[in-house]
């Protein structure tokens, strides 16, 4: 069936849009009370990323409360080391750790190539309960992480500021790490597929740490896996959002995707002259949603003008932060909806 409101895939093939459309990254979260209550009676975030009716749940919530333009599966992208057997936790107030890492050739050998329709299950049944209550208001977009990112806490344990572990390894084990970056690429490849079967009708690929890199590392050991992705998962359109790496775009833009998200330090005619022929995804400054609602639809306005009513998909430039009122939200979204650009 045909989808009520397909703005978002329209925009990303580069077609005519009635409006620029909108989403946020990190949408389904603890901005919105309604969230805070599901989660409220969860033992803790893994149980409610793997419990597919609540996942479902949260992940319909920005749709039916703030208005926007796409749903995106309520997951984490930790998911693909747990179910290649690297098993992770998330301890309130740090964030994801690996009681194990990734040290040796014996410990990327013993990592499995999961099967998504077993290992991952959860997520794609979430992804089918989901896309059947949406009942085709808007798309619904899966994701999953990067393989330098997903690399990184895999042999690093855990978030860090630089990573150094994990680059480390990639300088005095580059053979090892192109062997795990392999498997990893391997995986995400047949989960994103998986999740394409189950009825996602766009994707992201979130590259969250690629701006720790060098560009010297990133295009050895972060782009030619992103090319793997793009060139085996091609049914529907597909984003990459590699955060910091301002200066991969150009490498980014060979790519065989249809859209690049920008981190809100990029600009974008910069961006756009490097990226010819791809949709841009973003970028507004999270921390505008803290402004009074004046500011927020003054500089939302302005971002709507740099980029332009082609090839755009309005976000943040990152994911919106916890604390900021869903009104600030609601302002952001709205504003974006109401925006007449002239030469409409």
């Amino acid at each position: 069936m045909k989808l009520e409101n397909d703005l978002i895939l329209r925009a990303a093939r580069g077609e005519e849009v009635e409006r620029t459309p909108v989403w946020l990254m990190r949408q389904a979260g603890r901005i919105l009370p309604e969230y805070r209550a599901v989660r409220s009676g969860m033992r803790d975030f893994r149980e409610l990323v793997e419990t597919p009716e609540k996942a479902c749940e949260v992940t319909l919530q920005p749709v039916d409360l703030l208005g926007v333009d796409a749903a995106i599966i309520f997951s984490d992208i930790l998911v693909i080391p747990d179910a290649m057997g690297l098993p992770y936790a998330m301890v309130p107030g740090t964030g994801p750790v690996f009681e194990q890492t990734i040290k040796s050739a014996k410990d990327v050998d013993a990592l499995a190539i999961p099967d998504p329709e077993t290992e991952l299950k959860y997520v794609l049944d979430a992804i089918r309960m989901t896309k059947k209550e949406l009942n085709n208001r808007v798309p619904l977009i899966g994701f999953a992480g990067a393989p330098w990112t997903i690399f990184s806490y895999m042999i690093e344990g855990g978030g860090s500021k630089t990573f150094s572990k994990a680059r480390k390894f990639l300088v005095t084990e580059p053979v090892l790490a192109h062997q795990l970056l392999s498997k990893i690429t391997e995986s995400t490849i047949n989960y994103l597929n998986a999740q394409i079967d189950a009825g996602a009708d766009m994707v992201q690929v979130f590259d969250s740490w690629a701006g720790v890199l060098s560009p010297s590392l990133y295009a050895e050991f972060g782009t030619p896996y992103l090319k793997r992705i793009c060139d085996e998962v091609t049914r529907v359109p597909k984003t990459l959002f590699a955060k910091g790496a301002y200066f991969a775009l150009k490498d980014l833009a060979s790519l065989n995707c249809n859209t690049i998200g920008l981190d809100w330090q990029m600009d974008v005619q910069n961006a756009r002259e490097l990226t010819p022929g791809k949709t841009l995804q973003g970028n507004l400054d999270p921390v505008v949603l803290y402004g009074d609602e004046a500011s927020i639809v003054r500089q939302t306005e302005a971002m709507l003008q740099r980029f332009g009513v082609r090839r755009h998909i309005a976000n943040l430039g990152h994911g919106v932060y916890p604390d900021t009122e869903p009104e600030k939200v609601k302002v952001f979204i709205e504003t974006i909806k109401e925006y007449k650009h002239t030469e409409l």
